[in-house]
């Protein structure tokens, strides 16, 4: 069963279990894969161009509750947090820091990469290789970091 289905039959789950919370996480997963099916590329989809749209929706996520939490708005971060709860069901499971690190030093070093001027060919390089594994942010860092030593 691909993802697309997966989403339609939790989406009646959660209806019969009269799940507000869930559902409305649900309807905004299956809203952003039928604006992939409507779109230009959409004679080939893959599941991971579901991944993708996953992990872009969790980002959203992520990012909005970060503001929430500044501006003390415990009420809208609440909707946040249980969405993404939601959605990180369906995404692939995190890589952990030593992993993620294990990783990039191999890719900088199997490019031959050294410095800080080289994060930008990188960077595109371990995005590659820990593809929806890890977060763009934790990338990021431990690239930058491991260039610069």
């Amino acid at each position: 069963m691909n993802l697309a289905d997966n989403i339609n039959n939790e989406i009646k789950v959660a209806m019969k279990a009269k799940n507000a919370d869930r559902l409305r996480a649900l309807r905004g997963i299956k809203s952003a894969f039928m604006l992939l099916q409507t779109s230009d590329k959409a004679d080939s989809l893959t599941e991971d161009d579901y991944q993708k749209a996953l992990n872009k929706l969790a980002k959203q996520r992520k990012d909005s509750l970060e503001v929430y939490m500044q501006q003390n708005r415990e009420d809208l971060a609440s909707v946040e947090r249980a969405e993404l709860s939601v959605i990180e069901e369906f995404l692939p499971e995190q890589m952990g820091e030593e992993e993620v690190r294990k990783i990039i030093e191999k890719v900088i070093t199997d490019a031959g990469l050294s410095g800080p001027a080289s994060m930008g060919k990188a960077m595109p390089l371990a995005m590659k290789e820990l593809n929806g594994k890890a977060d763009g942010k934790l990338i990021s860092s431990i690239v930058k970091e491991v260039l610069t030593k």
